[in-house]
């Protein structure tokens, strides 16, 4: 029986173009690199970063299969990940910003993110959030993006708030952390949402 509803977004959307570069709200978020691997072990191996992502990446080989891995993703439509960079130095590595769980049947993605200590409480984060998102519904053509973020991280939340994602509520032990399992609240923006 054929389907009675088009996909939102049509297959090869992702993968079937070069991954853009995303210039927006002052930051510029450009594909990683294998340049990129020192940045990326040295922000894994920030304890809030390792937390909260429950990872780390301790060596080049690890660091070098992560990227890989990101663009294995993006050609299999199931993700797409940048790194966050100041328009005027592409090379200082400022955070990550991503879209998991990407389903363009359905126009609908998860955000992710984070920032490198040294460039926290300069809104980095939701500055590339607003980024990301822009692009996601204007130019991916994406429906709805959630955000979801343990109870207990409060940086997280205010970012998500920022970013006008509304919150929706509570999934209860949603994530494993190295101290165990925690609840995570949900946010979401519309592509219809008004924009920061």
């Amino acid at each position: 029986m054929p389907s009675l509803f088009a996909p939102v977004v049509p297959g090869g959307a992702l993968s079937q173009r070069p991954q853009p570069r995303i210039d927006g709200h002052g930051l510029l978020l450009r594909p990683w690199r294998e340049l990129d691997i020192p940045a990326l072990i040295a922000a894994y191996a920030d304890p809030e970063i390792s937390y909260w992502h429950a990872r780390t990446l301790s060596d080049v080989h690890e660091a070098r299969d992560w990227v890989r891995r990101r663009e294995r993703l993006r050609a299999q439509e199931a993700a797409v990940d940048w790194a966050v960079v100041d328009p005027a130095d592409e090379t200082i590595v400022l955070g990550r910003a991503g879209l998991n769980s990407v389903d363009l049947g359905e126009g609908i993605a998860e955000v992710a993110y984070w920032v490198s200590p040294e460039h926290r409480r300069q809104r980095v984060a939701t500055r590339a959030l607003c980024a990301l998102s822009d692009w996601a519904f204007d130019d991916l053509g994406l429906h709805r993006l959630a955000l979801l973020h343990s109870i207990r991280n409060a940086g997280s939340c205010q970012v998500a708030h920022r970013g006008l994602y509304a919150a929706e509520g509570t999934l209860r032990e949603q994530a494993l952390h190295p101290d165990g399992w925690h609840d995570m609240h949900v946010h979401a923006r519309l592509a219809t949402d008004p924009r920061p």
